[in-house]
């Protein structure tokens, strides 16, 4: 493009074309060539600014060279060509059944997702954009779709794959009912907007999902807008796809592929991560935990959407933009999830999103990292001055507090971490969990998790093993050192304490009596874990233990 400018501005030069009245402002002397190549790239550079802005926010969520975190059941259809996302089906490849390529890298809720897509083929040639779908055994994705088509039948309009069918067609606007009961009016012509869509040329896609609104956009124009009713059948998140659709040999292109989240209208939204695997079978147990944890908020707590990424920091550089806690329950040290992430993490703790840190996840290295878990979250664990104990921690007195809403004094043999470093003004730290913790627990020796003189200096005191903590900037903080056994989260007070924390972070109401929720089974707890079950497991045992921690 500049090589085509500054030809055009010699050629001015060349043949002598007389002055535009604007060279005036030079005292009527033309400009020098590179004068004029400064002048008009500067005004590019403002029309390059300008169309930046417009797209703050949005991310890029394919690399433009290869398939990296996106998959299908069936691969041979799809590839990356001239920098586009390829699906193409041929006489000697045909597609029998619908294929989907699913962005693997976490799961869509409020968010603005933009990309150029072009489709060839028969005037058969079928494809969409599933958002907020689900993916069955077989490896077919159902939910919304964004419509695409060649003939120009569909092509911009909103339909529910393997579910209600079309639920806005091209110049639709659908309110749909708590009963399911459809009202269509107008938004525009079906066949004066299909006039804006290329045929076999690229067309920009534009798709807007808040709460219970789903606007689609191609090339700038409202082609279809849906308020979704009807709580059974919507689905306000779930993964994000695209569609090879079945028949003729077709050729269906996506690129450009970005996206925005955007705040959760009507509830808070609760990011946890999970740290890759550890110690072994039932213990450390990152992935599951999480998974239980945001499956109980979400069955029982309306005002909440909790979300999990698993093994470490999440790969979506989209996942906590629309945030309001980040919560880490992994291992700590050198090798916490925050460590190459702390700028981000305290960028968001400077916009007011909650932080959390479960068991290990307490722990950084002193200084810039311990600095900053320290402006998170109030306290944290510090090598040769916390100490990292097993032990019965009786907790007989609670605080009234939001986090003790509904909890009960409760017992758990644990890895209970105490002697935190706290904030120097602990005006803004409200204990939660406080136990004396035995003599026993203070070893003689100096090392960085067992032993100190700091804490033998305590014998006998109390410590704090969890506690809330309220940021000058109006965020929340909370650290709970407890976690090291996955069969903990049986207890109900244990978790419930914990649920709590997790609304009470995000800056939602608990509930008066808490967090209410079911105790999860055996098998509940045996599922997602990291290692394999071993030959010596003792499912009676633990049984037993969750009878005597839930007994009135």
């Amino acid at each position: 493009m500049y090589r085509t400018i500054l030809s055009r501005i010699d050629g001015i030069q060349q043949v002598g074309w007389g002055l535009p009245p604007r060279w005036a402002a030079f005292g009527g002397l033309k400009p020098s060539l590179p004068l004029i190549c400064i002048m008009l790239l500067g005004v590019l550079g403002l029309v390059t600014t300008s169309a930046l802005a417009q797209e703050a926010g949005f991310k890029p969520i394919f690399d433009g060279r290869t398939l990296d975190g996106w998959k299908a059941p069936e691969m041979s259809y799809w590839s990356v060509k001239d920098g586009a996302i390829t699906g193409r089906s041929t006489q000697q490849n045909p597609v029998k059944s619908n294929q989907f390529l699913v962005w693997q890298l976490g799961e869509v809720d409020d968010f603005e997702f933009k990309l150029k897509y072009r489709i060839s083929g028969t005037p058969a040639a079928n494809s969409g954009i599933q958002i907020r779908s689900r993916v069955d055994e077989a490896g077919h994705v159902a939910g919304y779709q964004a419509d695409i088509d060649l003939a120009g039948r569909y092509a911009g309009a909103l339909y529910d794959e393997r579910g209600r069918g079309m639920l806005a067609e091209r110049g639709q606007k659908t309110v749909i009912g708590s009963d399911g009961k459809m009202g269509h009016s107008p938004l525009g012509d079906a066949d004066a907007l299909m006039t804006g869509i290329k045929k076999g040329d690229w067309n920009d896609y534009h798709i807007i999902a808040r709460g219970d609104q789903i606007i689609l956009k191609v090339n700038g124009q409202v082609t279809a807008e849906i308020i979704d009713n009807d709580k059974g059948q919507r689905e306000m998140s779930g993964v994000l796809a695209l569609q090879l659709h079945a028949g003729p040999p077709m050729t269906i292109q996506f690129k450009d592929i970005r996206m925005k989240r955007t705040k959760l209208e009507d509830r808070k939204k609760i990011v946890l991560v999970a740290g890759p695997r550890s110690h072994g079978y039932g213990a450390h147990e990152h992935n599951a935990g999480c998974i239980i944890l945001a499956k109980l908020l979400n069955e029982n707590i309306p005002s909440v959407y909790a979300t999990v990424y698993l093994n470490g920091w999440p790969k979506d550089p989209t996942a906590c933009d629309n945030a309001d806690a980040v919560v880490a329950y992994c291992d700590g040290g050198g090798g916490h999830v925050v460590m190459k992430h702390l700028e981000e993490v305290d960028a968001l703790a400077k916009k007011g999103v909650g932080i959390a840190m479960f068991h290990y996840g307490v722990e950084v290295p002193k200084g810039k990292p311990g600095n900053y878990m320290l402006d998170w979250t109030g306290g944290y664990f510090e090598t040769f001055w916390s100490v990292n104990p097993h032990w019965k921690a009786e907790f007989k007195k609670l605080p009234k507090h939001p986090i003790t809403r509904g909890v009960k004094p409760f017992f758990m043999d644990d890895e209970w971490y105490y002697h935190m470093r706290f904030v120097e003004d602990m005006k803004n730290v409200t204990p939660i969990l406080t136990a004396i913790p035995p003599d026993s627990t203070r070893r003689k020796g100096n090392d960085a998790h067992g032993a100190n003189p700091h804490v033998r200096a305590r014998m006998g005191m109390p410590e704090h093993v969890a506690w809330a903590y309220e940021r000058a900037d109006g965020g929340r903080g909370f650290g709970f050192t407890g976690g090291h056994w996955h069969w903990s989260w049986a207890s109900n007070d244990f978790r419930k304490l914990v649920l709590n924390s997790l609304v009470w972070t995000a800056g939602a109401e608990v509930p008066a009596d808490g967090v209410t929720s079911k105790t999860p089974s055996i098998e509940e707890l045996e599922a997602n874990q990291d290692y394999q079950q071993p030959g010596n497991w003792d499912r009676e045992k633990i049984e037993k233990l969750i009878e005597q921690w839930n007994r009135p």
